[in-house]
């Protein structure tokens, strides 16, 4: 990390701004593949929509204006 800030002092001021514009990259990158990786965790998991069996009904048939036939 030193040796990094150590080369990047040296650097013109536009050049500094590339490198911070492709650190700020991946980052961004870095966290979405964080995101994916921990959605595909919960997905394979088996029991990501277990939460939707214990969803009370809120309507019935008897809540319907129209019936389409």
């Amino acid at each position: 990390m030193e040796r990094t800030i150590f080369k990047m002092e040296r650097l013109p001021t536009k050049y500094i701004q590339e490198v911070n514009d492709f650190v700020e990259f991946i980052i961004q990158r870095t966290n979405d593949k964080l995101i994916t990786e921990g959605l595909q965790q919960l997905s394979s998991a088996g029991n990501s929509f277990d939460f939707l069996k214990d969803d009370p009904e809120l309507y019935t048939v008897d809540d319907l204006k129209v019936r389409f036939v």
